[in-house]
């Protein structure tokens, strides 16, 4: 199968200049690397705080605000077990983006 055989969705979404707004905010969301590194450490499934802060190098203060805002966005979502706040993907969609986007810069290799 050649790349233009290949298909994600067969149509390109009519979106409103309200939506095309919030299209454009999540792609600044994941434009920042460290915002990126914790969206990857949840491909693999749920992950705590703790966790996720040390993969990205950051303190938990800041990971958390990363995090809040990536929820905010519904590139992530949070749950409680016990004590511990995990993040994981939202859904299959952002799971799709990153992994396509990861994959194509692996192309250039």
């Amino acid at each position: 199968m050649t790349d233009s055989q290949q298909t994600c969705c067969t149509e390109i979404p009519s979106l409103s200049d309200e939506r095309l707004t919030r299209l454009a905010s999540l792609f600044r969301l994941l434009g920042d690397e460290g915002r990126l590194r914790l969206v990857m450490a949840c491909l693999d499934g749920p992950q705590p705080v703790c966790c996720l802060s040390e993969i990205a190098g950051m303190s938990q203060p800041l990971t958390s605000h990363h995090l809040r805002g990536l929820r905010e966005a519904r590139i992530l979502k949070s749950s409680r077990k016990g004590k511990q706040m995990l993040y994981e993907l939202d859904d299959y969609h952002i799971r799709h983006v990153v992994l396509d986007l990861a994959n194509h810069v692996l192309e250039d290799e």
